[in-house]
């Protein structure tokens, strides 16, 4: 690019060259130029003019500013606005989350009450509660932020609850499944609990089990889970096996034929674990089922679901008897 310069007095003229980077770097020289006295001007004439008090100047400058701060404002309150109907919505789902884990923790037997006044207990040591009421409409960033950390208090609470509750009621199951509550044969009962006259000697004496007549092979379902604790020949209950629920908890089963378990082994509710027989002290094919608590026989139709009293005593006359 050539640029020409004519002086009129002298009528000389002189040319200039220049290639492209010159003239990219002389834009951008004029350019920069131009931003920082534009700069200059805003600082020292407009911010002067607002400052002092000129007459027209003052009054653009604050017409700019103010729609500048108008819209900031806008801004700032549809944000609050959107934050505020979130918090509202959170505290709705907080308070069924509340009415929810209420219901669970009676079910659990948690008292939500004794845990709400520990967790209030720091408040009201100091001789009184209380704070000012936190509405949502047309909220401040403080308001709202307030309102967040109050719900993040019930959150945690409501957290606390639930894992409680979870603990208990597990507890609870694997309190059910140690219980000895599952009939360890299908089928009725023949010989209850309780005292009869002994099929060898007619004699009366304590049947200490209940007694499920059943054909030799039949499958024999643990009770409940637990330990086997032994498996033994007993001179009156034939092949035995006991087994350890826990909690001073002991069923045997006695007359089998065959035991599918040996000592130390972990079995299910429902497990089979021994094969109905006629070993020992016994007058026909049948289970032997006992439970006993620290040692002390029980009546295993406590645990078991089993027919009414009434059929039982009917079904146990056709049913062979044994130990």
């Amino acid at each position: 690019m050539q640029i020409l310069i004519t002086h009129d007095s002298t009528a000389q003229t002189r040319a200039y060259n220049f290639n492209r980077l010159q003239l990219a770097a002389m834009t951008v020289a004029l350019a920069t130029t131009m931003l920082l006295l534009s700069g200059a001007v805003y600082h020292f004439i407009f911010l002067k003019a607002a400052r002092e008090g000129w007459p027209v100047v003052s009054q653009l400058v604050k017409l700019v500013v103010r729609d500048e701060f108008a819209q900031r404002d806008r801004f700032m309150r549809e944000n609050l606005d959107a934050m505020a109907s979130k918090v509202g919505d959170m505290q709705a789902r907080m308070i069924h989350l509340e009415a929810v884990g209420d219901r669970l923790s009676g079910v659990a037997g948690v008292k939500v009450d004794e845990l709400k006044s520990l967790q209030q207990q720091p408040a009201t040591a100091k001789g009184g509660a209380g704070g000012p009421y936190l509405p949502l409409n047309n909220p401040s960033l403080e308001t709202l932020k307030l309102a967040m950390q109050e719900l993040e208090q019930k959150a945690d609470l409501r957290t606390d609850l639930f894992t409680l509750a979870e603990s208990r009621l597990f507890e609870a199951r694997l309190t059910a499944l140690m219980v000895p509550s599952s009939k360890p044969v299908d089928g009725p009962v023949g010989s209850p609990f309780g005292f009869r006259a002994d099929p060898f000697t007619g004699r009366a004496a304590l049947h200490a089990g209940l007694d499920f007549p059943a054909d030799v092979g039949t499958a024999i379902m643990a009770a409940a889970g637990g330990v086997v604790l032994s498996t033994e020949w007993h001179p009156q209950y034939g092949n035995l096996l006991e087994i350890d629920h826990g909690n001073g908890l002991v069923t045997r089963y006695a007359h089998t034929s065959k035991l599918l378990v040996k000592t130390g082994d972990l079995i299910k509710r429902g497990q089979g674990v021994a094969l109905v027989g006629n070993t020992g002290r016994s007058t026909g094919p049948h289970l032997h089922f006992e439970v006993l608590l620290d040692g002390v026989p029980q009546n295993p139709a406590r645990f078991l679901a089993v027919a009414p009293t009434g059929t039982v005593k009917l079904r146990m006359a056709a049913s062979p008897s044994g130990r």
